[in-house]
């Protein structure tokens, strides 16, 4: 092939520039990786200069730009098949971060299912405590909560030690692992056709409505809150959320409206599985981590009114994401 060398490098001189210069920003900057369209430029400075480099590699005069170019096409070959561990996991959270409202949006009837099923089950445990107070013994799972709770409040304010010092994170991970065990069994359970994820979430249920109730009769309402909004205005939706779930594989187990194989449908929802699972194990360690740091302080440690409002805005910052953040992403 002959070329005009001089015509040539005048010519391809600032895509050249312009690869390095992207390739100076990528290295000092990883993250600046996610940005799509800088990819797309990357890759296509990437092959003008390898076709660049494949014009002028029988030209024995130019042995210094055929250096420059080596080196040039092999630091962006590097930069597009490099695995680096840290990019990979910035990508991954930024991703996760963008779809989880995004799916949660798309599977919004299986939410409001959900969460139809814990009310009714809140409903029916408060109830239950209203008319048979001897119920606690049948329907709390926990023995701490079986004593009068006006004993438990006036308890829980006078104690002058730190019982979890130095446990804090051990008891905040054995919360995690309960939690999270329960929300599993829920997701999983959407195998028989979402039964028994309706059990667990009425369950559920059940025991928040009966504990409400039987702190709202002994006029312990604002212990109430205190103790249970910092954390369960996380919690409860990451269960909501696990229902979600069961729900969704439940609906392909049934296949309604849907000719497809079995294996296919599921195929179909993997992802949306996956992606909002996630979401759950997020939530559920903030969740654990705010129980143990926080929740379990009482008044005079940690005012109830300061409690209140923690969780009031963890709702509030809750509900904006997954509603919000879905209309602010680019995802289809």
């Amino acid at each position: 092939m002959i070329i005009d060398i001089r015509n040539f490098i005048t010519l391809e001189q600032g895509f050249w520039d312009e690869l390095d210069g992207l390739l100076d920003e990528f290295e000092r900057e990883p993250g600046a990786i996610s940005d799509l369209g800088k990819i797309k430029r990357l890759h296509y400075l990437y092959q003008r200069a390898s076709a660049d480099l494949a014009k002028i590699t029988s030209i024995s005069s130019e042995q210094l730009l055929k250096n420059n170019l080596e080196s040039l096409v092999s630091r962006a070959y590097g930069e597009i098949h490099e695995t680096r561990s840290s990019v990979n996991i910035y990508l991954f959270f930024k991703h996760l971060f963008l779809k989880i409202p995004v799916i949660f949006q798309k599977q919004q009837i299986n939410f409001i299912l959900s969460c139809l099923i814990f009310l009714s089950g809140s409903i029916f445990g408060g109830l239950a405590i209203s008319l048979d107070p001897g119920a606690k013994e049948v329907l709390m799972p926990f023995d701490r909560l079986l004593g009068d709770p006006q004993e438990r409040v006036t308890r829980e304010e006078n104690i002058t030690i730190d019982r979890l010092q130095g446990h804090k994170a051990t008891f905040s991970s054995s919360l995690w692992v309960h939690n999270t065990q329960i929300a599993m069994m829920t997701i999983a359970l959407g195998i028989t056709w979402g039964i028994g994820t309706v059990l667990m979430l009425f369950y559920n249920g059940v025991i928040l409505g009966a504990v409400a109730m039987d702190y709202v009769h002994a006029g312990q309402m604002r212990f109430l809150l205190g103790w249970l909004l910092p954390h369960g205005v996380i919690e409860i939706p990451a269960i909501l959320i696990a229902g979600q779930v069961g729900f969704i594989i439940g609906g392909a187990m049934l296949g309604w409206g849907s000719i497809d194989p079995l294996q296919q449908r599921l195929r179909k929802i993997y992802a949306h599985i996956l992606i909002l699972t996630l979401a759950v194990v997020l939530m559920l360690s903030w969740a654990g981590f705010v129980e143990a740091f926080i929740s379990q302080y009482h008044q005079p440690v940690i005012s109830y009114d300061i409690k209140i409002a923690f969780g009031i805005l963890e709702l509030i910052v809750l509900v904006y994401y997954f509603y919000q953040r879905a209309a602010l992403s680019h995802e289809p």
